[in-house]
Order: C-alpha cells, then sequence, then structure tokens
C-alpha cells in the first residue's frame, strides 16, 4: 500500500478517535452537570432551611435558658428515635465513608430527617455541638437516592456520594472551594478521587449559591493585622502547627475514649440520658451559657479580644461529652471555637496577632482532627482573604501531621501515611 493511503489512514483513525473521546468527554459532563445543578439545588435548599431552624432554635435557647434543664430528656428522645427508626444511620459521616470506600447498599433516607431533627434538639436544649455533621449527612442521604432511581453504577455512586458530602458542607459554611476538596479528601488520608473533582466543585458552588439565595448569609470574621512572612514567624507558625495538631488529636482520643466509655450502658437510649444530666450539672455550676450551642459570639470575640488559657480546653471536654454520649451536631463548627480561642490565648506567648493566631487556629485545629488540610487551607482563604493564606497554610499542613493517624472520622483509611514510620499505625476506636 501506498505510504501516502497509510498516512491518509493514520490520520482518519486519530480523528476518529479524538472525536470519540471528545464525546464520551462531553457527554459524561453534561451529565454531571445536570446531576450535579438538582442535587446542589436539592441539598442547598436543604441546609438553607436547616440553618434558618437553626438559628431559632438557638435564639429561643438563649432567652429561655431554663429549658436547658430539659436536656436529659432530650437526649432520651434522640436516644429512642434512632434506636427505633435509625439503627442502620446511627454510623453518621463514618458510614458515608465506610460506603465511599467499600459500597454495600443505599443509604437509606431516613438519616436526613433523623439528623436533622437531632441536631435542632441537641442545640435548643443546650448541647455542645456543631452543624457540619448534619448537612454532610443530609447531603449524603439525598445524594444516595440517586443511586437507586437511577441505577448509578458502583464508580458513580462514589461521585455522587462525593457530590453530596461537598455539597452540604459547601452551604452550610458559605465556602464552595473548600467544600469541594473536603469531599474528595476526607475518606481517605492522603489520597484524592481525582475523576469526581468536577462534579464535586459544580455541586458545591450551586449548593452555595442556592443557599444564599435562600437569603441565609454566615458568619463573617475579619483578621486584622498580618505581618510579613520572615524566618522568625515561619518558626512562630511551625510552632502553632504543633500545639494546634496535639489539640486537634487530643480531642479525638478524648471523643473515641468517651465514647468506649457510653458504649458499656447497653441500652443506647439511656446513653444521652446520663451525658445530658452530666452536661445540666457542668452547665449549672458554671453559671454561664459561653461553652454550649455552636459558640458563634465567642469565635468572634477571640478575633478581638486575648481568651483565657481555659476556654478551649472547656469547649473541647463539654463537645466531646455531648457527641459521645449520642447527641446529634457535628464536630466542626466546636473546633473552629477551641482552635480560634486557643490561637487568641496563644499571643500571650507569641509575638504575633491574637487575630491571625486566632485564625490560624480556626481552621487548623479542624485540619488535625478530620484529616483536611487541603479543605481547611482553602477554607481559611475563602474566609480570611488570601493575605494570611500562607500562615494559614502552614498552620493546617503541620498540625495535619502532628495529630498523627487519629481523627474525628475513625472510618477513613489511610492512602498514604503521614510518614512512614506511622504506616502501621491505626486509628482509635
Amino acid at each position: 500500500m501506498p505510504v501516502k493511503n497509510l498516512s491518509e489512514g493514520f490520520s482518519l483513525s486519530i480523528n476518529r478517535f479524538v472525536k470519540l473521546e471528545f464525546g464520551v468527554l462531553f457527554l459524561n459532563t453534561l451529565k454531571w452537570l445536570l446531576l450535579a445543578a438538582l442535587l446542589g439545588s436539592i441539598v442547598g435548599s436543604a441546609s438553607a432551611l436547616f440553618l434558618e431552624t437553626l438559628n431559632l432554635a438557638t435564639n429561643w435557647r438563649e432567652k429561655h435558658v431554663w429549658i436547658i434543664a430539659f436536656l436529659p430528656l432530650a437526649g432520651l428522645l434522640i436516644g429512642l428515635a434512632y434506636h427505633y427508626w435509625g439503627k442502620e444511620v446511627v454510623k453518621g459521616n463514618n458510614l458515608l465513608i465506610e460506603e465511599l470506600q467499600s459500597p454495600k447498599k443505599v443509604i437509606p433516607l431516613v438519616m436526613a430527617p433523623l439528623i436533622f431533627a437531632g441536631t435542632i434538639v441537641t442545640h435548643l436544649f443546650g448541647g455542645s455541638a456543631g452543624r457540619e455533621g448534619t448537612a454532610v449527612q443530609i447531603g449524603g442521604a439525598f445524594a444516595d437516592q440517586f443511586t437507586k432511581i437511577l441505577k448509578l453504577k458502583p464508580r458513580d455512586r462514589k461521585v455522587i456520594l462525593i457530590c453530596g458530602i461537598s455539597a452540604g458542607f459547601a452551604s452550610v459554611f458559605g465556602t464552595p472551594l473548600a467544600g469541594a476538596i473536603f469531599g474528595l479528601e476526607v475518606f481517605i488520608i492522603g489520597s484524592l478521587m481525582y475523576n469526581a473533582i468536577l462534579p464535586s466543585f459544580i455541586t458545591a458552588i450551586i449548593a452555595d449559591y442556592v443557599c444564599k439565595a435562600w437569603g441565609v448569609g454566615h458568619t463573617h470574621y475579619f483578621i486584622g493585622i498580618v505581618p510579613e512572612m520572615d524566618g522568625i514567624n515561619l518558626l512562630w507558625s511551625l510552632g502553632c502547627g504543633v500545639i494546634f495538631g496535639l489539640v486537634a488529636r487530643s480531642f479525638s482520643a478524648l471523643n473515641h475514649t468517651l465514647s468506649n466509655v457510653f458504649k458499656k450502658i447497653k441500652y443506647p437510649p439511656l446513653r444521652p440520658v446520663v451525658g445530658g444530666v452530666i452536661l445540666v450539672t457542668i452547665i449549672y455550676l458554671s453559671g454561664s451559657t459561653r461553652y454550649i450551642g455552636l459558640g458563634i459570639p465567642v469565635i468572634s470575640e477571640s478575633f478581638t479580644t486575648q481568651e483565657p488559657y481555659y476556654t478551649f480546653a472547656i469547649k473541647l471536654f463539654l463537645t466531646a461529652l455531648t457527641l459521645s454520649a449520642g447527641f446529634k451536631g457535628g464536630e466542626v463548627t466546636p473546633l473552629f471555637f477551641i482552635g480560634a480561642t486557643l490561637g487568641s490565648f496563644l499571643s500571650f506567648f507569641i509575638p504575633m496577632p491574637y487575630g491571625l493566631l486566632a485564625g490560624m487556629g480556626f481552621v487548623a485545629v479542624f485540619a488535625g482532627a478530620a484529616n483536611t488540610p487541603l479543605a481547611c487551607t482553602l477554607m481559611g482563604i475563602e474566609l480570611f482573604g488570601v493575605t494570611p493564606g500562607i500562615y494559614i497554610a502552614i498552620a493546617c499542613v503541620t498540625a495535619y501531621l502532628f495529630s498523627g493517624h487519629t481523627g474525628i472520622y475513625h472510618a477513613q483509611a489511610i492512602g498514604s501515611p503521614k510518614h512512614l514510620l506511622l504506616k502501621r499505625h491505626q486509628f482509635l476506636k
């Protein structure tokens, strides 16, 4: 055959392959754009409803503090609801992570209303908890229904679950970039699922937009003074990161330890009753509601005022107690509280602005506890701007390394160990 014909045949084959590849990519992208738009709208709307309801519950509790006395009764209601209707979803975020790693069956939709109601009740009666767990579980539960309805293949099911997690996180905090990366980063330490990157980003952006379109706002924080980075400030930042990582590790360890203690109570609905009695006693003796709920006012205060040494420790203990006993919510906003107040306190020893240290701790403690340094770095930049970005990044990655192979999500697998010497270490159960 003439060389010219061979060349023309080869060119035709290449052109057909390019067109086929483009067609496959175009159709796949279009599919995920449609799914992302639908899922993002659903989760963003659910987050808006949740945030508004949570604000109403918080404001009502602060005006009627007597309701805190009924926290044990609230715990009993939550315990009974999960014992009789929610045994399959009681693992919460860890169930989502387990399904991402080793798919078994579609997550029951009942997860969404149970975690929604459980979180509102926890906050209304004075528990110390967050909100990310609720939004993530709502997002994951809604997302997995697409698996059943559209009969998605296993690889697509993983992507849709990641999208649901990303949408929930992004919309509840108003941080779409961090939300997208959180969904990709959270289920395997040291690994990202890149084939889900476009759907994750699109879903997170749409969910955040829809939540805001409903008129729901988010708390804004401001870091006033950011010094130039130099050798001394670099060392201080690394030192802070180590402290933030160790505190994150302490929170995770205490959370797991207290969970094991409460598991000794054989009848699960009684666990939050006992925990509620202890919490009410502590709140009564302290004479303050400063450390319960989300603690947003204290977080904002830490950016402008140097916090005392005990603030972060009290919040750390009360949150671990609340969640270990079986109350519902999340760990992230309390971790923001712990990190921000700890950073603010560290300004007593470290010659850096307490606003900057509060911002670094805000995201770094969470980075260490959740093993998500990239998401937390992006979150810091989205919340505080680009100017303190270097300090935030150093604090987050250092905290991540020094938190070890422990975390608030014990279902996380180790994709890439933080250090080869730690390869064999397992999570605290």
